[in-house]
Parts: structure tokens; sequence; C-alpha cells
């Protein structure tokens, strides 16, 4: 006998309510009963990073979070973080270093991106390094998505020192 438990939370700005089995992942449930499908399944243990998304502002791995869990929470997927133009720059920089090229980890990767880069500031390589160490990439190699993150976070501080700056004006 299956018993499903309702949930009610957040996704991508929208109120969701669910009855979902108390085994089921959380990707398991983006990607089929809400059919959000840019985060993607891979190892199914939490190692390579493909699953990741945003609960309460912090990344997870869907793959190793329960959906029943996230009731009450708030989950943003790469989705919703692309759609409302959060990650615009970062997505632009990915393209334009060419730190993509099957597209399987890249929702992970920006999802762990994201989360670094809100901290503000640059992050050393190392740090960039660091925070990507729970990534798998089989396609690239990690240095151009290095340089795509590290160009992003010195764009948004040169953003942000500039509009201080005018704010002196």
């Amino acid at each position: 006998m299956n018993k499903q438990v309702p949930i009610s939370l957040t996704v991508n700005d929208e109120q969701v309510t669910l009855l979902v089995e108390p085994r089921l992942s959380l990707i398991d449930m983006l990607r089929h009963h809400l059919h959000l499908t840019g985060s993607h399944v891979g190892c199914e243990m939490g190692a390579c990073g493909a699953c990741l998304v945003l609960l309460d502002g912090k990344v997870v791995h869907g793959c190793l979070t329960l959906a029943v869990q996230t009731s009450g929470c708030t989950v943003q997927t790469i989705e919703g973080l692309s759609g409302s133009g959060d990650i615009a720059d970062l997505q632009a920089a990915f393209h334009q270093r060419n730190a993509l090229q099957c597209g399987y980890c890249t929702p992970g990767m920006l999802m762990t991106a994201q989360e670094l880069l809100r901290k503000g500031g640059v992050p050393s390589r190392e740090d960039i390094r660091d925070a990507l160490s729970g990534n798998y990439c089989r396609c690239t190699g990690y240095e151009a998505i290095v340089d795509a993150i590290e160009t992003t976070a010195r764009q948004r501080a040169a953003l942000v020192q500039a509009m201080a700056g005018a704010d002196y004006e």
C-alpha cells in the first residue's frame, strides 16, 4: 500500500501542493510531477551534482532530499533562476568561455556558482574550484567553468562598486 503525504511548498515563486509518496526524491518530484526537467538525475548518490537545486537559498542534492522534507520550503530550479534573469550574466559567461559542451552538468554548475556568487566579492580560483568540488563534468574540464564564474564575479563586483560610487555623487 502506497500512502501518499500532502506537501505544500514554493517552487520557482509558485505555490505548489501535491500528494507524494514518502520515499519520493525531490528531483523525481520536480521532474515527474512538476515537469521541471532542467536539473538532471545522475549518480543518485549525491556525488555528481547534476541534480542540484536551491532549497531555501542553499544548494542541495535533489536525489538525496526527500520531497516530503521540502514541505513549507522554497525551491528554485535552474528554470526558475534562468526565467527570473538572476543568472543571465553567468549563463552568458559560460557561453562566451565555452564552459559547457553536452550540458548535462551545467544546471548544477550554475546552481553552485550562483550560491557562491550571492556571497558577494570575487572568490579566488581556489575557492571557486572548492565550491565546484561536488559537481562532476566529463566533457569540458574545469578551467573554462572557473574562468566563467570568476569573470561573472568580477563583473558583479564592479557593478556593485559602480553603484556605490553613484550613490555618493
